[in-house]
């Protein structure tokens, strides 16, 4: 299941990136699990990545070695099907002869590759069956890989993701693309999954991780499907420095505004598509929360809603179930809560104000407006001018149905 069309766009090749998607049978026989980023000398690379405690060995690693290359990575390995999580100190020995092998056959030190996996947890990582298909993958390296790439990374997504955008600047025309997987163990909390995205701009190092710490708050930061953060989350931007741009440096300036603009749109379609793609999602929510005192008990409020088990199960049901929404919000731990001027919508019908149902309301309304596939709620605190909005899906029988059987 999953929420709308979810067909790719196109999307553009970015100079300075190639792409080779080939098949390591890590986890299911012949399906393409193995993707290869190879990115040309003179470009940056930014990353986020899990805080989870737990982090997998390649998260490890990939941080070690973008700093050893001074975000000058050369190729990023992504494998699918083993998240080389819970591993141990093998895990780690795992991700660098990986990273090795491709160093060797493409002539670059291991520094410069970074590794990714995602996939079944404590697990060791199929090594030998991965450096067999590197050759492979370095054949296979096109600019126009990226539709392969984004089918490649992919585990439980019943679909591939991406986004692509072509803008200009001062008569000089620039590319932005990127892709992403997830649709379960969601709620960021850095980043998302795995999600790579490159530009063709040159940009200093130190303001492209700030341009993807600022994104990926207001995006992937602001998705979840089931409360959990993944051990392998990472978020990749690249500036490959091909469209040969005088190298960005002002935060200030026309081409960094528009290189802003560029990656929040970016993103925030890789992020939504990870909702609509949730597992066994059936309906794509917005929970918007307004007339906060700042801007974090707004997201305290959205994040509570999105994450209760019971709001969830109500939307899989269609059920304007109001009494969930309240109690949600009655918990998110605002402090001098005046409930009585809490009003709560579902679209545009409001069904609670004044600290019970609202007088105008119908159980026939609620309905009505429970049953189309994307389902806004929004809540008016009236305590200040903040505002925020997170994106969340339904829980349905086919999310327990895919998260016990995912290991079978």
């Amino acid at each position: 299941m999953a929420v709308g069309a979810g067909v790719l766009p196109e999307l553009y090749p970015v100079a300075g990136v190639r792409l080779g998607t080939v098949s390591a049978g890590i986890k299911t026989p012949g399906r393409k699990d193995l993707v290869l980023l190879e990115l040309a000398q003179g470009g940056h690379c930014a990353a986020v990545f899990t805080r989870n405690a737990f982090c997998a060995a390649p998260v490890t690693v990939a941080r070690e070695h973008l700093r050893l290359c001074q975000a000058q990575p050369r190729y990023l390995l992504v494998n699918t099907g083993n998240a080389n999580a819970g591993t141990g100190e093998a895990g780690l020995v795992a991700a660098k002869d990986c990273a090795a092998a491709v160093a060797a056959l493409a002539a670059v030190r291991p520094e410069e590759v970074l590794p990714f996996s995602t996939g079944v947890i404590g697990e060791p990582l199929p090594v030998a069956a991965i450096n067999a298909v590197i050759p492979s993958a370095l054949a296979a390296l096109s600019p126009e890989g990226w539709a392969d790439a984004a089918a490649g990374i992919m585990t439980t997504d019943t679909r591939p993701k991406g986004c692509s955008l072509r803008f200009r600047v001062q008569d000089r025309e620039y590319t932005i693309t990127g892709i992403a997987k997830g649709a379960g163990m969601i709620r960021p909390n850095m980043a998302t999954m795995l999600a790579y995205v490159a530009t063709d701009m040159a940009v200093a190092p130190a303001l492209l991780q700030q341009l993807l710490g600022a994104a990926v708050e207001t995006t992937f930061n602001r998705i979840t499907v089931d409360g959990d953060t993944s051990t392998n989350d990472a978020c990749v931007l690249v500036a490959t420095a091909a469209a040969g741009n005088p190298v960005v440096v002002d935060g200030d300036s026309p081409l960094c505004l528009a290189l802003r603009n560029a990656l929040e749109e970016v993103c925030l379609a890789l992020a939504q598509g990870l909702v609509r793609d949730g597992e066994g999602a059936s309906k794509f929510v917005t929970v918007q929360v307004n007339g906060g005192r700042n801007e974090q008990e707004c997201l305290d409020v959205a994040f509570t809603i999105a994450h209760s088990p019971l709001v969830k199960t109500a939307l899989f049901a269609s059920d304007p179930n109001w009494g969930r929404l309240l109690a949600a919000i009655g918990r998110a731990g605002l402090a001098d809560l005046q409930v009585e001027r809490v009003s709560v919508y579902l679209n545009d019908v409001l069904i609670a104000a004044g600290g019970c149902r609202a007088q105008s309301y119908t159980e026939e309304q609620g309905v009505a407006a429970m049953a189309p596939e994307e389902i806004v709620i929004r809540v008016d605190l009236e305590r200040g001018d903040y505002a925020a909005a997170v994106w969340t899906t339904d829980f349905s029988y086919d999310y327990v149905r895919i998260n016990a059987e995912y290991r079978s």
